[in-house]
């Protein structure tokens, strides 16, 4: 079926309308008419063929899609038209593999993203959220809160679940000392998590015009770190510290700050890497990578922030403001996710 959506016919052309094809609902599938479409800063980097030539085009980003059920297959069980649905960074995976089995579906090497990636089954390329309407199978579909503010809850299929994991991975109970770099669209989620977990958060930054901002989001302190007393005063005392910077930085006055046998969590696609082995050696301490999360864990996230009325900070915009939006995240300049309405793309 044709449907109206926005993307980029190549890494130098801007953001624009297109005509897309959605699949008619097979038997295990649902259509989703979609409401609103986080803007995650990959989709930069993949519409602009910034990660090692793996673009593919034509190319409708968007991987944090919020919409209702309109449709669901004539075997389809897990949903009912009209109901409140998200779809998050994948839309199927090969289901036999050890991770498929161990419900960790994101590490499976045949999983297949949104947007940008071949479909395997149903062939030609995936097309994500800057879109009316996708049809997903409902193995990879969640349900949302209803209490939410489902414009808000968007970036919870990226951003949200992308701080999550490692939170629950790493077993975060109340009371530890969590540690969370950067604050922008995911640094902020993990802050509001962390805290929505019992946690100590400490927001880490090396801007002190944060501070505000942090502790309005559920930071206990902030800790500023181009300050080398403060740093020291903090050595050797955080549980859990994610780092949420995606660009190379140095690890290891971060390290120093984990106490004995505890782990920084690297969500960002940092590189490269230069580690002090005397900083890890001296305390057992662990450097770990983690991304997003299964389809259970993500119900599970969604559950939690229902539980807790946790959204992401978003500004709205048209679709027509997307190549805007899109520079102003390469200046920082959104608190702290955008959110397109979709009933915007037919204006």
């Amino acid at each position: 079926m044709k449907s109206v959506a926005y993307g980029v016919q190549n890494a130098t052309s801007p953001v624009a309308p297109m005509s897309i094809d959605r699949r008619e609902p097979g038997h295990h599938d649902v259509l989703i008419d979609i409401l609103y479409c986080g803007i995650c800063h990959s989709d930069i980097h993949q519409a602009r063929n910034e990660w090692g030539g793996s673009s593919l085009y034509p190319m409708v980003p968007g991987h944090e899609i919020v919409g209702r059920v309109s449709q669901i297959g004539s075997h389809a069980t897990k949903f009912k038209v009209g109901q409140l649905v998200g779809v998050g960074c994948m839309v199927d995976s090969c289901r036999h593999c050890e991770a498929c089995h161990d419900g960790v579906e994101q590490y499976c090497d045949d999983s297949v993203f949104t947007y940008n990636a071949k479909d395997p089954k149903h062939g030609g390329l995936t097309f994500g959220g800057y879109a009316e309407r996708i049809t997903v199978d409902e193995n990879y579909v969640v349900n949302v809160p209803e209490n939410l503010d489902t414009k808000a809850v968007a970036p919870l299929l990226c951003a949200g679940i992308t701080l999550y994991s490692p939170l629950k991975h790493w077993n975060v109970q109340p009371g530890q000392k969590v540690g969370i770099i950067g604050l922008g669209g995911l640094g902020h989620m993990g802050v509001k998590l962390a805290a929505a977990m019992g946690a100590k958060v400490v927001m880490i930054t090396t801007s002190a015009s944060k501070a505000v901002d942090a502790e309005r989001l559920g930071a206990s302190e902030v800790l500023i770190s181009k300050n080398a007393d403060d740093m020291a005063k903090h050595a050797a005392s955080f549980d859990l510290i994610i780092d949420t910077v995606p660009v190379a930085h140095d690890l290891n006055p971060y390290i120093a700050l984990l106490k004995r046998d505890k782990t920084l969590v690297l969500v960002g696609p940092l590189d490269p890497l230069e580690m002090h082995g005397a900083n890890l050696i001296t305390k057992r301490r662990h450097v770990a990578g983690s991304m997003i999360g299964g389809i259970a864990e993500t119900q599970e996230m969604l559950d939690f922030c229902g539980k807790h009325n946790i959204v992401s900070d978003v500004e709205m915009i048209d679709a027509q403001y997307i190549n805007d939006a899109y520079e102003r995240m390469l200046k920082s300049d959104v608190k702290y996710r955008f959110v397109v309405d979709i009933a915007s793309l037919k204006q």
